[in-house]
């Protein structure tokens, strides 16, 4: 049940009966459910507590209904967040097993939908990344395929998610296994076109550019990144991601 359809009939009563106690209880009872409520504790990311414990909720909801697609997926989308941002470094790789493992769980629900495919690849993505060559040699191909899954399934996921990754993906792999610096241009260029305020969009850009030589649109790329407005849904995620542009073009100024 949506929280503010719960909310309303609440204090209505509340306000019928009078009394401060019953008022007291009915913002009680709000509370609670704000607190129970995943989505709810989601968008308080930031707060470590609050991300583990959305990871929970979803997690007991799947245990419940092996069939729960969306509990499935944002059990993976959660574990990615707790991965790359909130959890101390050593249980950061378990964290992203997990969504990986939940990403699988949504695929085996419904792969006609996206979710499962791309938030797999970016669990497998961020160990690639950040535990070493051969967690890189592992998932490169796996992430590929998910990505392109994704693409097939929905080129506009996300504000065109999957071709900003894939471009990720170009610029990261070495030519000799399939990278490309043009086609990584390619497809955040293509990602740019879903959403042309996508901070990280500009960053994997400006970083592509810079490999390229073209010193003067990385600069550009990055800056741009820096004047983006956030995205409502997405704060927490820009407001790193403005850091890092930063950083990217004090660097690229020299």
């Amino acid at each position: 049940m949506p929280l503010i359809r719960f909310c309303i009939p609440v204090l209505y009563l509340a306000a019928l009966l009078g009394g401060t106690a019953v008022a007291s209880a009915a913002v009680a009872a709000v509370a609670q459910v704000s607190a129970d409520d995943p989505e709810v504790l989601y968008k308080d990311r930031e707060n470590l507590a609050s991300a583990t414990k959305a990871a929970d909720v979803w997690a007991a909801r799947l245990a419940a209904n092996p069939g729960d697609f969306e509990s499935a997926y944002r059990i993976a989308q959660a574990r990615y967040w707790l991965g790359t941002n909130g959890l101390p470094e050593k249980e950061r790789k378990t964290a992203l097993e997990a969504g990986i493992a939940a990403a699988r769980a949504a695929i085996a629900i419904d792969r006609g939908r996206p979710e499962g495919h791309f938030w797999m690849a970016a669990n497998m993505g961020a160990l690639a990344e950040s535990f070493g060559l051969r967690q890189g040699i592992r998932y490169r191909g796996p992430i590929k395929d998910a990505l392109l899954t994704t693409l097939q399934l929905d080129p506009a996921f996300l504000d065109g998610s999957a071709d900003r990754a894939l471009g990720r993906w170009y610029f990261k792999v070495p030519e000799l296994f399939g990278g490309s610096n043009k086609k990584s241009e390619e497809h955040l260029r293509k990602s740019l076109t879903y959403n042309p305020n996508s901070i990280i969009s500009h960053i994997f850009l400006a970083e592509t550019l810079a490999d390229l030589g073209r010193k003067n649109e990385a600069r550009k790329e990055a800056q741009a990144a820096i004047d983006a407005p956030f995205d409502p849904d997405w704060t927490p995620e820009d407001r790193r991601f403005k850091e890092v542009a930063r950083r990217l073009l004090h660097k690229l100024a020299r």
